[in-house]
């Protein structure tokens, strides 16, 4: 009597379903930390966002320094630096992350946080429309339908605040095309964080060497409990993007991605709530139209996943997946 060895036993499928189970639980914590940070790094607001970009990206780089060296992957990085293409797509991600991470604390430190809700509601929208501009793509009908959404709901916003929401635009375009130049790095998401920090640790002790002797800088009138939030920085880079490594190697990307919706989740209630920023009802009608938009998305990406045909490239899938802020 022969056995199947390819076929799957019961004992297969429980531990299938409670590596899917840890590793919805990785992510919910992953994108919850995401979410969340908004309130760490409220209480460096007094702080030029320019400044608190270089203290992250120094920051940053010591602790993805340490990651490497646990980790043992340090052949790996110093390989990518020797690749000329490859370092160049690590210098852009690197300049595109800055952006990002600019965006993000100038919008947090200037009460603008629904704002930073708004840029990723719009960056899983942003991502598909470089997927049909920049790799020709064909677009299906609900995507077209969440592009039209989404169009109205800037044309409303920008009508509403009497100039576009430059500071969402920049968080949905820096982040989209940051995981259209990742899709050519041949390194996972951690290593290739710690690339791009490696790549920006001079620029940024250069930009810090320069603001420090100003009247407002974190060197002239940072407290002690400043410099040790200041000092957390790079742990609160690294932690989340970990375990969302973690969590990427159990869930379909058709789950994980829906999931990174948590963040502007939290970051609308968070600026709503908590912040007191304003909420008129033209501004309700805009996000109406962004959320619209999502949720033809997801149901398009559900029906995708169906359908193996018409499932996109799990690597476009990813760039959705995770939030740099």
């Amino acid at each position: 009597m022969t056995c199947d060895r390819g076929a799957a036993t019961p004992a297969d499928s429980i531990a299938e379903s409670r590596a899917l189970q840890s590793g919805v639980r990785v992510g919910l914590a992953a994108y919850a930390i995401w979410g969340f940070l908004t309130i760490y790094w409220k209480q460096l607001d007094r702080f030029e966002a320019l400044e608190l970009i270089g203290w992250r990206m120094v920051s940053a780089s010591i602790v993805m320094a340490g990651v490497v060296t646990i980790r043992r992957t340090w052949p790996k990085l110093i390989a990518a630096f020797r690749s000329r293409s490859t370092l160049l797509r690590l210098m852009g991600a690197a300049l595109l992350l800055a952006g990002n991470w600019g965006s993000y604390l100038w919008a947090v430190v200037n009460d603008r946080v629904i704002e930073t809700a708004l840029g990723y509601f719009i960056a899983p929208l942003a991502t598909m429309a470089i997927g049909v501009i920049v790799l020709r793509e064909t677009p299906t009908r609900p995507q077209r339908v969440a592009f039209g959404l989404a169009s109205i709901a800037v044309a409303i916003l920008t009508i509403s605040n009497g100039q576009p929401p430059w500071a969402a635009i920049a968080l949905a375009a820096t982040w989209s095309l940051y995981g259209l130049t990742k899709r050519g790095i041949a390194l996972d998401a951690v290593d290739s964080l710690a690339g791009e920090t490696f790549v920006l640790v001079v620029p940024a002790a250069l930009l810090l060497l320069v603001v420090s002797g100003g009247a407002q800088s974190a060197v002239s009138i940072a407290d002690r409990g400043d410099w040790l939030f200041i000092a957390g920085t790079g742990a609160v880079t690294a932690i989340p993007l970990a375990l969302f490594a973690s969590a990427a190697k159990t869930i379909p990307f058709t789950l994980l991605g829906p999931l990174n919706l948590i963040v502007p989740v939290i970051n609308f209630g968070l600026g709503w709530l908590l912040y007191d920023e304003p909420m008129p009802l033209d501004r309700v009608v805009g996000f109406a139209f962004v959320w619209a938009a999502l949720v033809c998305v997801i149901i398009d990406r559900f029906r995708s996943a169906r359908h193996p045909r018409r499932r996109r490239d799990p690597s476009e899938v990813r760039a959705t997946g995770s939030t740099a802020s």
